[in-house]
This record gives structure tokens, C-alpha cells and sequence, in this order.
């Protein structure tokens, strides 16, 4: 396996440092985190996504993150949510990717289920659950617990469910190579399905599937598993993961890093660290980066490269969390929604080379 890990070289890394992972290269470390537009029509992308993507693919990312993506129709979040459960998803995803890869960008794809946080309203009509007059699915949890006040009720997932569910990540990953995306995340984070398996908050089973740490990351396991199986050798594997659920008696960084490294052993390149989506929301203190010691932790306890999200907004700040060893690429959420040449900017200011020639009369 072909991966940059922890401590590899002597010298610190910057944002403009290649790393490598498996067979593919990317050209710096700045990561386009998977924001959700909630713009999709029946799963399928537009000119919104388009325009949106094609100013962060000139923006000079070294890789952008596809928003999350369900791996069926009643795993999305909401009817706006991108989908890649069938083959017309995967040819118009593909479009995308080939606008990516004309860039010289390589672009990568989130694979979710939404499990109980599904069926509902896009954040600007509320974010609720969907009414009858809303054309809403029936969704699965562990557990017949809801997320919170007015969220659907979940049923409790079957083991027939459970592993529907894992095929459909499978299928939905193989759909990603066929697509010609250049790497895959699951997204085991933010109160989602896999995150609602492995969270003692969430999941309150009595099967194989629940009670201690095994059986709470099992399916998780099974995904990468499945996953990995479909995903040609020299494609690499990136998990999104909820390090800490914000709560003494939630998951913890602890269990992030035992699961870290089982899903090491299992083929997994890099683990995506961020927090929280099952209890209440977290505290956030502006300009910290408050899941880099997550990161860290994962990182050097786990054997395992490392991405962080969240609260990185400044370049000598998002310098200076790389620069510390913390984590190996460094995913840029809101920081890149408001200011999609955020790049451009970092690689002026960093003297790491120009902008696009098109570009050069712009003042960055």
C-alpha cells in the first residue's frame, strides 16, 4: 500500500507539498470538505453543481470532496441530496468528473445513508421532517430512537436491512470507479447510519450489531469490507468519522482510534476526523481547529494518515495545523463556500506559484 504515513520524512509538510496515497497524487493538501447543496433533481446534478464545483476545480483545491451521496433513494437526506444508486446517476456524475479531471483536479465522492436524519426538509424550509404532502420515505435506525424533536421516527433496522445496506454501499462504490472518481469516502459521521451504529447514544441493540464496541462498529467493518472488495487496488479508501460525540457516555476518541485501526487492517488509507451530529450540537470556538488533536490522536496512535475539518479558516492557521503533524491533508468546509479561490490566495501569499494565467489580472 502506497501511503504517506505518519512521520514518514523528516521534513514537515506545507499546503503545497504533494502526498501521495496508493496510486493517486495530489498536488497539495488542501481538501474541498463535502458540503451538501441540497440542489439535486431525483439524485441527479445540474448546472448548479457544475458552476459550484467548477470554481473550487479552478480554485485549485488538490482534491475536491463530492457532497454526500446516497447510496439509495431512501438514504438520502432530503429530495435534494445527490445520489449515485443507479447507472444515470453514475453517467451524470461522470460528466462532473471529467470536467475535474480536464482541470487537472482529482475529485473524489462521499457515500452516505442518512438512516434516521433522512426524509426531511433542506435546511432554508426548515430541515424537518417531510409531511405527507412531501412525498417522504420510511427511515432506519439501529435503533427506534429519533434523532430529536421533529425528526421522523425511525424503525429499528432488520438484519436482512443491515445487509441491504452494505450492498448498497458496495454497488454504490463500484458505480464511483465506473463514474471515474479518484477516491471514495464513507461517511461514518454527523449523526448519519453508520454514525448511529457506532454511537452508544444511538444504538441501543441486543444483536451482533449493538451492545459492546464490536458490535456497535460491525457493519461499519462489513462496508469497508464490501467496499473495499469492489475498489481496484490502487484506489484509495477515505473514511469520514465522528471522533467524539460531545458526550460522556457517547462515542469517543478512545473507540476512534481502535476503530482507526481495524479499518486500517482493512484497507482504509485515511481517516477523515471530525466530531458530533448525534447529541446536541458542540460548542465551536471561530479560527479553532477543533478536531485536529482528534486527528492526532487517530494519526499517531492509529498507524493511520489522517485529514481534519473544521474551524480552519486563515492560511497560516491551516499552515500551522499541517506544519504540526496533526494531519496529513486538511479538509476546508465554509472556508471554501465563501471564498472558492481560498487556494489561489494561500499559493500567493505562501509564494507556492501563480494563479491560472486567466487569472492574473485578479488581486489576491
Amino acid at each position: 500500500m502506497n501511503v504517506d504515513m505518519p512521520d514518514a520524512s523528516p521534513m514537515r509538510p506545507n499546503l503545497f507539498s504533494a502526498f501521495r496515497v496508493r496510486d493517486l497524487r495530489l498536488s497539495n493538501r488542501i481538501v474541498l470538505s463535502p458540503m451538501c447543496q441540497y440542489s439535486a433533481v431525483d439524485g441527479l446534478p445540474n448546472a448548479w453543481h457544475q458552476a459550484h464545483y467548477g470554481a473550487r476545480m479552478i480554485g485549485g483545491v488538490g482534491l475536491l470532496m463530492l457532497e454526500s451521496t446516497a447510496v439509495s433513494a431512501v438514504g438520502r437526506i432530503t429530495h435534494g441530496c445527490l445520489g449515485l444508486w443507479n447507472d444515470e446517476h453514475a453517467k451524470a456524475l461522470g460528466r462532473l468528473v471529467g470536467t475535474a479531471h480536464e482541470l487537472s483536479v482529482p475529485i473524489g465522492v462521499q457515500l452516505n445513508h442518512a438512516g434516521r436524519k433522512g426524509s426531511v426538509q433542506v435546511p432554508w424550509r426548515g430541515g424537518k421532517a417531510l409531511q405527507a404532502c412531501d412525498d417522504p420515505w420510511p427511515v432506519v435506525a439501529p435503533s427506534a430512537l429519533e434523532q430529536s424533536e421533529g425528526f421522523p421516527m425511525p424503525r429499528e433496522i432488520t438484519r436482512d436491512g443491515i445487509a441491504a445496506v452494505v450492498d448498497q454501499f458496495a454497488a454504490a462504490a463500484a458505480r464511483a470507479v465506473q463514474a471515474g472518481f479518484d477516491v471514495v469516502e464513507l461517511h461514518v459521521a454527523h449523526g448519519y447510519l453508520l454514525h448511529q451504529f457506532i454511537s452508544p447514544l444511538s444504538n441501543r441493540r441486543e444483536d451482533a450489531y449493538g451492545g459492546d464496541f464490536e458490535g456497535r462498529v460491525r457493519i461499519v467493518l462489513e462496508t469497508v469490507e464490501a467496499v473495499r472488495s469492489v475498489l481496484p487496488a490502487g484506489f484509495p479508501l477515505f473514511v469520514r468519522l465522528s471522533c467524539s460525540d460531545g458526550a460522556s457516555d457517547g462515542w469517543g476518541v478512545d473507540e476512534a482510534v481502535r476503530l482507526a485501526v481495524a479499518m486500517r487492517e482493512r484497507g482504509v488509507d485515511l481517516v477523515d476526523c471530525t466530531s458530533g451530529g448525534i447529541a446536541a450540537a458542540l460548542t465551536r470556538t471561530p479560527g479553532v481547529a477543533f478536531n485536529a488533536e482528534a486527528a492526532s490522536r487517530v494519526r499517531t496512535e492509529g498507524g493511520i494518515s489522517t485529514g481534519t475539518v473544521g474551524g480552519i479558516v486563515g492560511i497560516d492557521q491551516a499552515q500551522a495545523v499541517l506544519a504540526s503533524g496533526q494531519a496529513d491533508i486538511l479538509f476546508l468546509g465554509r472556508a471554501l463556500l465563501s471564498d472558492p479561490f481560498w487556494t489561489l490566495r494561500a499559493r500567493r501569499m505562501l509564494n507556492a506559484g501563480d494563479v491560472p494565467a486567466q487569472y492574473l489580472r485578479a488581486t489576491f
